[in-house]
């Protein structure tokens, strides 16, 4: 079924190669692969024993040996106690820094690497310095290695070349240069001259603040806060005052008006003794005048008759003497003494001393008043001297404080300049390189491995050649493509 579907299509498929087809493509394309070999193996016994290649190396170490300070507008900047690990992102930084086209432009130009290429020695091109100088740099970068070792703060850098003197010479540029890129880019050169410039900036802005608060203080105001507070418990002080005052007045208005009240209704005199009595001077006097008129009727009537006129008229004033004698018992003398009225007199005293008081608290009040606004006044004066002075004080502190920290931080710049400028930095050359003495690989080894590389790319090329090749190289081929029978065939003649 399958024999005559075969012969009905007019198809069926290629037989599997065999051994001797295979040897048949090397017989065929035998001077192809035997001058491929033979050019290989000559190029690669000319590189093994004239050019061999000399790798240079040297290690780089990673390290936290100085952590630089912390900029910040504390007095005191935080201090890092911990010492964290080398990051990745660390790592691969340097090595990124190694690789710095600028680097390596200045390797090449140190070491002598822009040199002439073949094309333009055999005057086929012509070439200029920055031409040469870039293809250099891009040699240098394929030929120079630079990996982190895994699990390390280490990385290895290895350089290539024919030369072990010159390996060793670019790597030694190499270390050189990177270690002042990395002080330059770990540490800006302009960062102690920024902090210094800064620090005086705040130095004259400090001045300026201090001057401000001496010619405040000249205006005399030493201490403004607490003048003020004197000033405010002065003006309470006097407050008081005069609202006793002011109550005292109200007081004393009472006083005076209850004792003009009072002042009326009490009498300004009054009766103080009365007394009753027989008058005995008169008595004695009318007694001794009738003794002296009997005496002169008793004369009298010695000399003359009762009935005598001389004697008549004596009677009569003896009668009249007692008389007046007994009109003297019958009505004795009444005698009154008046004085002025105690509670007249005290409430006139009281209305005095009291309008006296009333007078002498209103003068009072009104100086307290006049105190009281002249207090009131220098306390709110001296309010706004003492916000004006706090004001400057501030100024004065927040330029103390900005010069103490630029200060301090010029100084922690300058120390971190001179520790760099030392060599105090972060990255330490572990293992320096040296100029090799045997080559990255045995010329032996490299011919072996030219020859086993030869002979793969020669049998590789006879086969792609052949494969290429649209020619038919025996009767089978013609049949299968033809698909008819082939009657003769001639062997090609030998040359």
């Amino acid at each position: 079924m399958s024999d005559e579907l075969t012969s009905r299509t007019g198809r069926h498929d290629p037989p599997s190669p065999t051994v001797r087809d295979l040897l048949a493509v090397l017989f065929r394309q035998r001077q192809l692969a035997l001058w491929t070999f033979v050019v290989l193996a000559a190029l690669t016994s000319v590189y093994a024993f004239w050019a061999p290649p000399y790798q240079a190396h040297m290690k780089l170490l990673l390290r936290r040996g100085r952590v630089d300070p912390v900029v910040s507008p504390e007095r005191n900047s935080p201090i890092e106690f911990t010492r964290p690990d080398i990051s990745e992102e660390e790592v691969n930084s340097e090595v990124e820094l190694l690789r710095d086209q600028g680097l390596l432009r200045q390797v090449v130009e140190q070491n002598g690497l822009a040199v002439a290429g073949l094309r333009q020695k055999l005057h086929l091109a012509k070439e200029g310095a920055e031409v040469r100088i870039a293809r250099a740099v891009r040699r240098l970068a394929d030929h120079l290695q630079v990996e982190p070792i895994h699990k390390t703060n280490l990385i290895a850098v290895s350089y290539e070349t024919a030369d072990p003197a010159l390996s060793s010479r670019v790597l030694n540029s190499v270390a050189k240069l990177y270690l002042e890129k990395h002080k330059e880019v770990r540490r800006s050169s302009e960062e102690f001259p920024f902090f210094e410039q800064q620090a005086k900036r705040s130095r004259r802005n400090l001045d300026e603040a201090e001057s401000q608060l001496l010619d405040f203080s000249r205006d005399g105001v030493v201490s403004a806060v607490l003048e003020r507070d004197l000033a405010l418990q002065r003006a309470g002080d006097i407050e008081n005052s005069f609202q006793k005052v002011h109550v005292a007045i109200a007081e004393t208005s009472r006083r005076v008006a209850a004792l003009e009240d009072s002042l009326d209704a009490f009498p300004q005199r009054s009766t103080s003794v009365i007394r009753t009595s027989d008058n005995a001077e008169l008595r004695g006097t009318l007694q001794a005048k009738l003794l002296e008129l009997e005496l002169k009727r008793t004369a009298l009537l010695m000399k003359f008759e009762p009935g005598y006129r001389l004697v008549e008229e004596v009677q009569e004033e003896i009668d009249q003497t007692k008389t007046a004698i007994a009109a003297e018992r019958l009505s004795p003398v009444h005698e009154e003494t008046t004085d002025k009225d105690p509670n007249y007199e005290w409430a006139k005293a009281e209305l005095e001393k009291a309008r006296v008081e009333l007078t002498s608290l209103r003068a009072r009040k009104d100086g307290i008043a006049a105190e009281r606004s002249r207090a009131r006044g220098e306390a709110h004066q001296l309010g706004q001297a003492a916000i004006q002075q706090q004001d400057l004080l501030r100024s004065m502190k927040t330029a103390e404080e900005s010069y103490l920290l630029y200060a301090r931080k010029t100084e922690e710049a300058r120390i971190g300049d001179a520790l760099d400028e030392r060599g105090i930095v972060n990255v330490i050359l572990s293992e320096p390189p040296v100029a090799p003495a045997l080559p990255k690989r045995s010329p032996l080894t490299v011919m072996l491995t030219g020859i086993f590389v030869a002979g793969v790319a020669s049998i590789l090329l006879a086969f792609t050649v052949d494969y290429l090749d649209p020619a038919f190289r025996n009767p089978e081929e013609v049949a299968d493509m033809l698909h008819a029978p082939v009657l003769a065939s001639l062997p090609r003649r030998a040359a």
